[in-house]
């Protein structure tokens, strides 16, 4: 069994590390700020974390982040390792190092991670390789505990891609679902029977469906911050915009984004921007 090491242990990485030791993996955690983990044991640095893992796991919060990671990690002996970069970043840091890393002996995969610390816990996540045959192979035995819905979606840097796919087209929908409860707000429609009939039908989606309380201001807590949303929100408009695509509503949901934060809500999970649309109508 691969030895598991976790790089990052905010939200995401504690997640999974913390799924990699209930499924009884081998797993070992660092982070610059020295955030511990329950029951993870943590590496005093980077280098003790390399030489204890075979597998290599980012879980890193920005471009920034991942391209300093990965420039660190080259300068160490990664022979025989795998690096998988679960990060929500363009492409281009991860495939404009390909060549370093195979020079150093390691494989590389992009394997951005969707769905939120809770499915994480639960092993429903959704997570999309990119890579050669043989590096997706090694990551979808490695990553087996955090869920059964891996995919390998083709070379290197299509991973990045498929989340942007996904996750961009959920950005749209919550884009369009702002709108729509501004409408019924001006009807006098309650939310809650909207939301019900909304979340039951065709119209539905799981991520909304599961938030209803978040939405009715019923639970506080917070699954995906608005300020997490508006980074992967720009993400997805770079993606989109080195593709040559256009992306006109997800430039409008930057903008709610703008606004949300800009009313202090930047650390509140992204049901506040439902909640305030229909509040505001």
């Amino acid at each position: 069994m691969d030895r598991i090491g976790v790089i990052g242990l905010g939200r995401m990485g504690a997640a999974m590390a913390a799924r990699f030791v209930a499924q009884g993996v081998p797993v070992t955690g660092w982070t610059r700020s020295g955030r511990a983990v329950d029951r993870v044991p943590a590496a005093p640095d980077l280098a003790a974390l390399v030489a204890v893992s075979d597998v290599l796991v980012l879980s890193l919060f920005d471009d920034a982040a991942v391209a300093e990671m990965l420039d660190r990690l080259l300068d160490m002996d990664l022979s025989g390792r795998l690096v998988a970069d679960t990060s929500t970043v363009v492409p281009g840091h991860v495939t404009s190092r390909a060549d370093r890393f195979a020079r150093a002996g390691a494989m590389l995969v992009d394997a951005p991670v969707s769905g939120g610390p809770e499915m994480v816990a639960a092993g429903t996540c959704g997570v999309f390789i990119g890579g050669t045959p043989e590096a997706a192979a090694r990551a979808e035995a490695a990553l087996a505990p955090l869920s059964a819905r891996i995919f390998h979606v083709g070379p290197l840097g299509t991973g990045l891609v498929m989340k942007t796919v996904n996750n961009a087209l959920m950005q749209s929908y919550t884009a369009g679902l702002v709108e729509q409860l501004r409408i019924a707000a001006r009807a006098g429609l309650p939310l809650e029977t909207a939301l019900t009939i909304l979340c039951g039908g065709p119209a539905g989606l799981p991520m909304v469906r599961d938030r209803v309380p978040r939405i009715l201001g019923d639970d506080p807590s917070v699954g995906f911050p608005v300020s997490g949303v508006a980074k992967d929100n720009a993400v997805f408009r770079r993606v989109a915009a080195e593709a040559g695509v256009a992306a006109p509503t997800l430039d409008a949901f930057a903008a709610i984004l703008a606004g949300a934060m800009d009313d202090g809500l930047a650390g509140d999970d992204i049901a506040a921007i439902m909640r305030r649309a229909y509040r505001d109508a």
